[in-house]
């Protein structure tokens, strides 16, 4: 009798554990342009048919992610104070809140960028090479605030900054942009530039004079230091944006072996002294021929300061090279490709392969570009860009975009100290391990139709409906 209760008692707990492991539930998130965020919960293949579709390796281990996130400027906070508090509130919780995109980095420009509200440095006094008239009197009263309300809801929010362009002094032609915005032999334009003082093609914007190079390196030191003083850690600065672009907005050419002078020579130094622990990344590389960054590391000294090389635009094709000849070096994607202010589906289907490209290649964090903007998505140099959230400024409506999703599907649930793994289809499916330790897929469907797609994840199995043209993530 005590011998048959036992054998009972053991088919009876098999059963309990096998009915719980075939019943454990997957969470499935799904988007398209007329339905957004849509979650269900499905129950794992008992018994799977046939080879999967796509298969996830949950053992290969590929890079550390680090993390998403988008970029903090003027005209951003300019667009939200249209709104309530209340209003201000939940746009900001839609980004960095747990329950939203949780955003886990930002980005920040040092001085002007093409989406502030008009040029400015934080030392335009000529000739000042001790930086006696640095302020950033101006950030106090725009970006900090926006930083800030991005830290109650995230206090662990990494930081990091570079400038768009140098004080107007310190360059060649002593203006802000590389190229006059009018016409040939006028003065016509937003930037009022003399065109016979463009700077295009292979030259370096900067005045490669000592005296100059050692003021800039002060600069840097002064802009960290003084944001750390109003509470915002800057954990990293990049010291160019856009390395290889001459457009009629604040911008800076570098050659490269230039640009490692003032890092190995006067920056990187000026942070030893001064006791700044602010890491140093080669880029914003924009230049899609891998030479590029191969010329700066050929430069003596510069292993000895950089950390990382961060890439936009057509800096992403030198990935592949670039990735592979220095493999111990972080990447970022520091600016995703900012369109024509589309913020449809189309431009969700650019950022989604641009994600996958660069994931696939190396890097451990995005940015995103505007993270919000008002309804006419214009910079103040008149491009029209697109953006996550879009805010009316006379009805106060806010929209979220396409992108917003796209952006949610990934960062919500891939948060730093995730890692990449490795899958059987590079182009529409990335999956990572959490870092709670689940597995995240996120797969995307290119075609109108719907899929039934089954997924293999270590042993387990799924089969998900994915509707036509949809972004979808599902948690294991």
């Amino acid at each position: 009798m005590m011998k048959l209760k036992t054998i009972t008692a053991f088919f009876a707990i098999t059963w309990a554990v096998s009915t719980t492991v075939s019943a454990q539930k997957v969470s499935i998130y799904s988007t398209t342009s007329t339905e957004r965020w849509v979650e269900k919960k499905q129950t794992l293949d008992k018994n799977p048919a046939g080879q999967a579709d796509i298969c996830v390796y949950p053992d290969s281990l590929l890079q550390n992610v680090v993390g998403f996130g988008g970029t903090f400027n003027e005209l951003s906070w300019d667009a939200l104070q249209c709104l309530s508090p209340a209003e201000r509130d939940k746009v900001m919780a839609a980004l960095f809140s747990e329950e939203g995109i949780h955003f886990a980095l930002g980005r920040t420009p040092i001085g002007a960028s093409d989406y502030a509200m008009g040029y400015y440095s934080y030392n335009d006094v000529k000739d000042d090479y001790t930086m006696r008239n640095f302020s950033i009197d101006r950030d106090r009263y725009i970006l900090i605030p926006y930083i800030k309300e991005a830290l109650k809801l995230r206090p662990d929010l990494k930081m990091w900054a570079s400038p768009w362009t140098p004080p107007a002094w310190m360059k060649v032609n002593e203006h802000y942009s590389q190229k006059s915005s009018g016409i040939e032999g006028t003065e016509v334009g937003h930037n009022r530039l003399d065109p016979h003082r463009n700077l295009i093609g292979n030259v370096t914007g900067f005045k490669m004079q000592q005296g100059y190079l050692q003021a800039y390196a002060i600069y840097f030191s002064k802009y960290v230091q003084a944001y750390k003083q109003n509470g915002i850690n800057i954990q990293m600065i990049m010291p160019q944006n856009e390395i290889a672009w001459t457009p009629c907005w604040p911008s800076c050419t570098w050659r490269p072996e230039d640009l490692a002078i003032f890092v190995n020579q006067y920056l990187g130094p000026q942070f030893e002294k001064d006791s700044i622990d602010t890491e140093i990344w080669m880029g914003t590389v924009n230049y899609p021929n891998p030479d590029y960054v191969r010329t700066f590391f050929k430069q003596k000294d510069s292993d000895k300061y950089v950390k990382g090389v961060g890439v936009q635009w057509t800096g992403m094709r030198a990935l592949p090279a670039v990735h592979k000849e220095y493999p111990d070096y972080c990447y970022m994607q520091t600016e995703n490709m900012c369109g024509n202010s589309e913020n449809d589906w189309s431009a969700l289907e650019n950022t989604w392969n641009a994600v996958v490209h660069c994931f696939n290649n190396g890097v451990d964090s995005y940015i995103y570009w505007n993270m919000v903007l008002n309804e006419t998505c214009k910079s103040w140099w008149d491009w029209a860009q697109n953006t996550l959230i879009i805010i009316d400024r006379k009805t106060g409506q806010v929209r979220y975009t396409d992108e917003y999703y796209l952006m949610k599907h990934l960062s919500h649930f891939v948060q730093p100290g995730s890692r990449l793994l490795k899958v059987s289809d590079g182009k529409n499916t990335l999956a990572f391990r959490s870092h709670d330790g689940k597995v995240v897929v996120v797969a995307y469907n290119p075609e109108e139709q719907e899929r039934s797609c089954s997924f293999k994840v270590g042993s387990k199995y799924i089969r998900v409906i994915l509707k036509g043209k949809s972004i979808n993530t599902i948690v294991i």
